[in-house]
């Protein structure tokens, strides 16, 4: 088998999967931020094969960031507003859509934490075919396998080292994308490697809210407020065991840091 094509602005549509809307049951039961499990509906959408590379985010936005620098590392130090600011720069080369307004000239209200400095007022635009954050129902249904679910917690396979670069085998840095197993959609890197910036504000109860609801969840996008983005898929500098590499499991960050295993997955609709 040839080696998968790189991640570049002139490939990019190449590695946008296809995942068929469903109906699946997110969370779980063993961990407490990630229960009640509760049914959740999404249509469909294109999640990128890979998380953001430095060369993509370097073609884009003209600087790399990265403290590990390789163009097929993913990028890192990017924080939650960069890559909103990124996914809006990048629909417009592509010619989609952008995903988001982004107001830089007022705070955010619905931002509970004080100690960020940068509080862009970013919200969605209905309709857009342009790119931007998974939010978390679609990361972990993606992560799952979509329509094509896998018996395991793990993103790929049971065995940890065969589908993540986490503490155990990473190195201590990131690594080139695409060299582990990927799940069953055919997604690379979604357990290890670098956590993953998604759009939702992060509320441990909020899983409770959604399972009072009757029925499946229609395609949830959070909270509306919190003091943390949700970020998933563990990292190379995992040291939790081995939670954050489970496709269930949730992590967070302040939208405003900038970490050496943070980074992101680019996520679109199609044309509506």
């Amino acid at each position: 088998m040839s080696p998968p094509q790189p991640l570049t602005l002139a490939t990019l549509e190449n590695h946008m999967v296809w995942v068929e809307g469903g109906v699946f049951d997110m969370g779980n039961e063993k961990y407490v931020y990630t229960k009640p499990i509760h049914a959740v509906q999404l249509d469909s959408f294109y999640l990128c094969r890979y998380p953001v590379t430095q060369a993509l985010w370097e073609a884009v936005m003209g600087t790399n960031p990265a403290e590990f620098p390789h163009p097929q590392r993913p990028v890192e130090r990017v924080s939650w507003y960069d890559c909103v600011e990124f996914c809006n720069t990048l629909s417009e080369l592509m010619g989609y859509q952008p995903a988001y307004h982004i107001d830089r000239d007022h705070k955010e209200l619905r931002h509970r934490n004080s100690s960020d400095n940068l509080t862009w007022v970013v919200t969605i635009l209905p309709g857009s075919d342009g790119y931007r954050l998974p939010t978390e129902a679609e990361w972990e249904y993606a992560a799952r396998g979509g329509g094509y679910p896998q018996p395991f917690e793990f993103v790929g396979s049971p065995n940890q080292n065969e589908i993540a670069w986490w503490d155990r085998n990473s190195q201590d840095l990131s690594q080139p994308v695409s060299l582990k197993v990927p799940n069953t959609l055919g997604l690379f890197d979604m357990s290890g490697n670098v956590r993953e910036w998604v759009w939702d504000w992060y509320d441990g109860t909020y899983y409770r809210q959604l399972a009072q609801q009757p029925g499946p969840v229609p395609a949830p996008v959070g909270p509306s407020s919190g003091s943390s983005r949700g970020a998933r898929g563990g990292s190379w500098l995992n040291d939790f065991l081995d939670y954050f590499l489970r496709a269930a499991s949730r992590g967070y960050y302040v939208p405003g840091n900038r970490i050496n295993d943070g980074g992101c997955r680019l996520c679109r609709y199609p044309a509506r």
